[in-house]
């Protein structure tokens, strides 16, 4: 009785593996697919809104989801490190972030990206998440609990403008951008002449020739980026000789 039952724990668990390693293989795939992610997303919450709008139910599911996304929103503008939770004990405490949304006090400031509390592809999975869970409550009148829904919508204006302006204020203050900007870019033309004029060929010939004492040399070299035909077409030229000078002896 032990056994089977043991048997069948294992069962469950192993089931439970594979489903995870697939699950977590199609979230891998659909990471950089950034643009297909957000148009599902955004007709999810179409179909979501117009549901809502045509049976004329549901205010307090939509009313949590509201109050749910407002919450990832501003964990999504958040930086990661807030200079206010520091220790700023410190005199030579310094609150700004130091972000790519900043200005450049120098031209050797280092580029530093803005790093969210909540990154991109997790604000969208726990968006998509809450859609789904929003869809399910509403396939039943059971959560269809009755209430005067301009209340609940303005009180959702008040605190959606309450909220926004103290982040806003959070960003003036601290002086930092809820994105990455300011990036020197690499010009790959401008960078590849300027490694053609000093390439290591043109180094090589262009130098002046030096002549070892007692050794004579008349190799004629071809030119950097000659092909094939160039050995084909031009004339042999000699081989290097060399000429060994012995002191002479009475």
């Amino acid at each position: 009785m032990y056994d089977i039952e043991r048997e069948s724990q294992n069962k469950i668990a192993k089931a439970y593996q594979r489903f995870s390693m697939r699950y977590q293989a199609f979230l891998d795939r659909i990471n950089g697919q950034k643009a297909l992610r957000w148009s599902v997303l955004a007709v999810l919450y179409l179909l979501y809104f117009v549901r809502v709008f045509y049976y004329q139910g549901w205010y307090i599911v939509t009313y949590g989801l509201g109050i749910y996304i407002l919450n990832l929103l501003i964990a999504f503008l958040s930086p990661k490190i807030d200079p206010e939770l520091e220790n700023d004990d410190d005199e030579n405490f310094d609150p700004v972030l130091p972000t790519g949304g900043t200005p450049k006090k120098s031209k050797d400031d280092e580029f530093r990206p803005f790093v969210r509390r909540l990154p991109e592809f997790k604000f969208w999975y726990s968006l998509a998440k809450a859609i789904v869970v929003s869809l399910f409550l509403s396939s039943t009148r059971l959560f269809d609990i009755p209430v005067f829904w301009p209340i609940l919508l303005g009180y959702f204006i008040i605190l959606f403008a309450i909220t926004m302006r103290k982040q806003i204020s959070h960003m003036i203050k601290h002086k930092y951008l809820p994105w990455s900007s300011g990036k020197k870019k690499y010009d790959f033309k401008q960078a590849g002449a300027s490694q053609a004029n000093v390439s290591p060929n043109n180094a090589y010939y262009n130098a002046p020739q030096q002549q070892s004492v007692g050794i004579t040399t008349s190799f004629s070299a071809p030119k950097p980026g000659a092909g094939l035909g160039a050995f084909q077409t031009q004339p042999m030229q000699p081989q290097s000789t060399l000429t060994m000078y012995m002191p002479q002896t009475k």
